[in-house]
């Protein structure tokens, strides 16, 4: 488990979150979030998890309640100050669901290079950090590649490489492991473990429970109501599994046998997996 420190990154209290007032994605959700911690926001589509990371982005503010990110409010007005606005966004960076809507470049060095060049970094500087970007994401042979002509998997990896040139505190992943090959997966959950160990906090939207435990310290639950309706560490979440049932993250499977029979039980779907029955 990574270290701890005290800072308080993300504090909610009673955030509420309504699309242009109407369709609500978030319901009175208190949590908090602090400097190193792996987190896992679980909860199936449409629970809330990636509007939580949109206010966590300064994206979206909150309809109700407070949100503070380093111990200020999270707010239009904050943004509207240039010191507060350039540090913050040095520190945090967001990669979307949907890798499309982040990449816009020409190539894949251009749209590494976009964020440090907001900076004021000198091109020295610029160069020397889309290039250990790259060979991070080993996508180094990817450089003058088109963004919108790579594979789902490659995307993605330009996308994560757009946002570790910020070299960010705090990352928030948007259900990374969307669209990805069971190899891909695998890389990717390395390297979220990779900047946890570096001391990072990552906060990772998801409802593939097959990472979970690889990559978070501690879980919150969202419920279809758009709720937090649990928190725990992975264990505990895993294995309860009338929470995961009621919460729509796993199903009751039907097993039937030879002679006839059947039987049930819960089970939650990763993005492969395989079934060995006798």
């Amino acid at each position: 488990m990574n270290q701890v420190h005290n800072e308080t990154l993300f504090d909610l209290h009673e955030v509420t979150f309504a699309y242009e007032g109407k369709q609500t994605a978030l319901e009175r959700v208190t949590l908090s979030i602090q400097a190193g911690e792996r987190i896992a926001v679980l909860g199936s589509n449409g629970s809330g998890k990636s509007t939580l990371l949109k206010l966590l982005d300064g994206l979206y503010f909150a309809s109700s309640g407070v949100i503070k990110a380093f111990g200020q409010p999270l707010t239009e007005a904050a943004f509207d100050d240039d010191v507060f606005n350039f540090a913050f966004r040095r520190r945090v960076g967001l990669v979307f669901q949907d890798t499309d809507v982040q990449l816009f470049s020409p190539s894949v060095w251009e749209e590494a290079a976009f964020a440090p060049m907001q900076l004021g970094l000198s091109k020295a500087d610029v160069h020397a950090r889309v290039d250990a970007a790259l060979r991070a994401l080993r996508i180094e042979k990817l450089r003058d590649r088109a963004p919108h002509r790579l594979s789902g998997g490659e995307k993605r990896r330009v996308a994560l490489a757009s946002v570790l040139t910020l070299q960010p505190d705090v990352w928030l992943l948007d259900e990374p492991t969307t669209g990805l090959d069971p190899r891909s997966q695998s890389w990717l959950v390395n390297f979220i473990v990779e900047q946890g160990r570096a001391g990072h906090t990552v906060i990772t939207a998801t409802h593939d429970l097959s990472i979970v435990d690889a990559i978070a310290d501690r879980v919150y639950v969202f419920d279809e109501a758009h709720h937090v309706v649990a928190q725990g560490t992975p264990h505990d979440i895993l294995s309860n599994t009338d929470l995961l049932l009621a919460c729509n993250l796993s199903h009751d499977h039907v097993h039937r046998h030879d002679d006839g029979g059947e039987h049930t039980h819960p089970h939650a779907h990763p993005l492969a997996h395989t079934h060995a029955h006798e």
